[in-house]
């Protein structure tokens, strides 16, 4: 028992640990956001929200926000049904001797997940420039090239998830209603999607998550008077370093967070992430 007890708490002392430092980043983030000074030191001369204030006063901040906001809404709700798609596809499709194929086809859709931002970035501006030259239009820094670039981030999330889902469900239902001579279709949008719920909640999520704080893939596509939250801090952070900026992220922080809680209020996370 008293060896047992001993390993139970070193256990325990390793999960706390961990914890801890992941943590750590974002508690000292929302603590120099309340630093009273303009340089951050330690200790603190004390505490206000007066960044919270300044922040809010500052035009950048709410022109990047309702951007990133526009601009991750729209790439998730193309993104998810495309991935969803894509997902079902490599699921139910390439079996038997196309299984390889769809093993192929797979690693190609999250392919994105592993390309560094930066590279990404680069490799789409260089391919907008020669585009543009094909269809005689602007493409970088608009609207639709931003929202081609991150419909790319929120397609490998959706397969991710979805395919997570896809593991763990039971084809009976869906047997059972084409017995009863239910069309595919119907089958899909009546027994399939309920069941693919969590999934498809968890990917919608991530996806925006994604796209709204995205800073690498975004840096070299915007255009002017078409910045996005990030884009504007890493702009303030050029000519001024103070707290503002970490009240900007708690902002951020507190959004995010709250938008998963309320997400896993309905649909449990736990079950696909």
């Amino acid at each position: 028992m008293a060896g047992w007890r001993l390993q139970r708490l070193a256990f325990g002392l390793a999960v706390g640990g961990a914890y801890a430092l992941i943590l750590a980043p974002v508690l000292a983030v929302m603590l120099i956001s309340l630093f009273a000074q303009e340089i951050v030191s330690f200790p603190p001369d004390g505490f206000t929200l007066a960044w919270y204030g300044n922040a809010w006063d500052r035009r950048e901040f709410a022109r990047g926000f309702a951007t990133s906001l526009q601009l991750a809404l729209i790439a998730a709700a193309i993104g998810v049904p495309l991935g969803t798609a894509a997902a079902l596809a490599l699921d139910r499709s390439f079996r038997g001797r196309w299984q390889a194929l769809g093993g192929a086809l797979n690693t190609l859709l999250l392919g994105p997940l592993a390309v560094p931002g930066l590279v990404a970035g680069t490799a789409l501006y260089i391919f907008y420039v020669r585009a543009e030259f094909w269809v005689d239009d602007d493409i970088k820094g608009t609207l639709p090239g931003l929202v081609a670039a991150h419909v790319l981030l929120t397609i490998p999330w959706t397969v991710r998830m979805v395919l997570a889902s896809l593991a763990g469900l039971d084809r009976a239902p869906e047997e059972a209603a084409a017995n009863l001579g239910a069309r595919p279709f119907t089958v899909f949008r009546r027994v399939t999607l309920p069941m693919l719920r969590p999934g498809v909640v968890a990917a919608s999520l991530f996806s925006f998550i994604q796209s709204f704080e995205n800073l690498e893939l975004t840096l070299l596509l915007v255009g002017p008077g078409r910045t996005t939250l990030p884009v504007a801090m890493l702009n303030y952070l050029e000519f001024r370093i103070d707290p503002t900026l970490a009240a900007v992220a708690t902002v951020q922080i507190l959004l995010v967070g709250a938008l998963m809680l309320v997400t896993d209020r309905f649909v449990s996370l736990s079950r696909v992430v």
